[in-house]
């Protein structure tokens, strides 16, 4: 169904504007080096091959920054959106074929939903630990994922909901870190010692709305 854009929740857990002031200064500081690279070797090469030099040097950071801030996850009705340096990708949530909680372990702990309609493979980061803290998905977005995948009648799916549900009522109570579903899928990979990457099984996931 199309949409006005009205209804639209990032999905993002990290928001771009968070990392913009550290991504810009790494990229002027790259510039700078490229200028200074480009100064210095002008004194003992054509200046030509010591611009290219700069350039070089400067290009992959300025590319890999741009690609950074323009990247965004969001939900629109029933569809995600993930757009990278250049395009946009659509996953039809009603559609998905698959839907998967995959949990990483290392200093920094993360838990992802992956889904795929068939056509579009999306990965949403859903929480970031680290010891004593981490960050997680907002509220609205849980909700508003939750909804979406309720419009599946893929039993994974489905479960997964669930547990979403589980996360944001954990959340909006304040609830201590054991208490939340998605850490304790971190604990559960551990607890198995299946690290530092595995994908929860359909039992797994239906334990942690237990």
């Amino acid at each position: 169904m199309p949409t006005d854009g009205s209804d639209r929740v990032d999905l993002d857990l990290v928001p771009v504007e968070f990392i913009r002031p550290r991504l810009m200064k790494i990229m002027v500081g790259a510039v700078v080096v490229a200028i200074l690279l480009a100064v210095i070797a002008s004194f003992f090469l054509p200046v030509v091959v010591a611009v290219v030099l700069g350039v070089i040097v400067v290009v992959p950071t300025v590319v890999s920054t741009w690609i950074v801030l323009r990247r965004r996850t969001w939900l629109s009705g029933n569809i995600i959106h993930v757009r990278g340096g250049f395009g946009t990708k659509q996953l039809s949530v009603p559609k998905v074929v698959t839907a998967e909680i995959a949990v990483r372990t290392a200093r920094i702990d993360n838990v992802t939903l992956r889904l795929y309609d068939g056509n579009s493979r999306v990965t949403i980061a859903l929480a970031l630990y680290t010891q004593g803290g981490g960050r997680e998905l907002p509220i609205l977005s849980l909700r508003k994922l939750a909804d979406a995948l309720w419009t599946t009648e893929l039993v994974p799916a489905a479960a997964i909901a669930s547990v979403l549900v589980d996360q944001l009522k954990a959340e909006a109570r304040d609830a201590g870190l054991h208490e939340r579903p998605l850490f304790r899928a971190i604990e559960l990979v551990r607890s198995k010692g299946r690290t530092p990457l595995a994908t929860l099984t359909d039992r797994e996931v239906a334990e942690l709305s237990s």
